[in-house]
């Protein structure tokens, strides 16, 4: 680290709080997506990015808050707690309408898949190429049915507009299914390859599918590598720009490992 950053090794480094001073700066002015944004330039300079075939995909990212702070949001906030610091909430109907994180406002309680317990949580987002997974984009947003989708659209008119990329299909999984999303990739000229597709498969669906997978690859880094299974921060932009920090960071590993940095 101290070379990353031009250091001697017997260099003091800083203290942790010389970055927690400036988060609001670099948020204000939108430092880390810029970092963010130079890697992914990088990559398409160096020919390392697939210009068409791209591949999407969300994950959740635990909520740094405890499921003992989910508490209707009617509560009176200065009521004393019980002895074990919370209200018993056993028995009791609890849901994203009526009930809130004292904690972490902004997480809900989500599950991804039946047979899976519901968590509170924020949904994270990535946008890759389909050649060698390079990450073109990220994003955090509301943990919902609606947010994959949402973020894929988002995602896809950010790299045309900061990298002029448009992709001419975009793998998915069936999460992603809903005759809007469609409608919308159509209007970006985006041919959806969709997981669980019946019928007719498009040109290169098969292919599309198979390079998807690629992205798991670059959640499990993110979420064991750069330890954001459970996110450290309570405002989730915050989150969003620590995913800017870990996608860069995948993307000059991957630029490296490619021989290309």
């Amino acid at each position: 680290f101290r070379w990353f950053l031009d250091l001697k090794p017997d260099d003091d480094v800083w203290d942790h709080s010389t970055f927690t001073k400036n988060r609001d700066r670099f948020h204000e002015h939108g430092l880390m997506q810029a970092f963010f944004d130079g890697t992914v330039a990088r990559a398409i300079q160096e020919q390392a990015v697939s210009e068409e075939h791209f591949s999407v995909d969300g994950t959740l990212i635990q909520s740094m808050a405890s499921i003992k702070s989910y508490r209707p949001k009617d509560e009176d906030p200065d009521d004393p707690p019980d002895s074990n610091g919370w209200s018993d909430f056993k028995g009791e109907k609890r849901g994203n309408k009526t009930h809130q994180s004292r904690t972490d406002p902004e997480a809900r309680l989500y599950r991804k898949s039946s047979g899976q317990p519901a968590q509170l949580c924020h949904m994270g987002h990535a946008l890759t190429d389909n050649r060698n997974a390079i990450v073109l984009a990220v994003d955090v947003s509301q943990a919902d049915g609606f947010a994959e989708r949402e973020s894929a659209i988002d995602m896809l008119k950010h790299i045309r507009k900061r990298h002029r990329l448009r992709p001419k299909t975009l793998g998915e999984d069936a999460g992603y299914r809903g005759r809007d999303h469609t409608r919308e990739l159509e209007q970006l000229g985006v041919t959806q390859h969709i997981a669980g597709h019946k019928g007719r498969k498009p040109k290169g669906w098969k292919a599309s599918q198979r390079c998807r997978k690629g992205i798991e690859k670059v959640f499990g880094w993110k979420k064991e590598i750069a330890r954001l299974k459970r996110t450290k921060f309570r405002d989730r932009w915050k989150t969003k720009m620590y995913m800017l920090i870990a996608g860069a960071a995948y993307n000059l590993l991957r630029l490296r490992n490619l021989g290309v940095a």
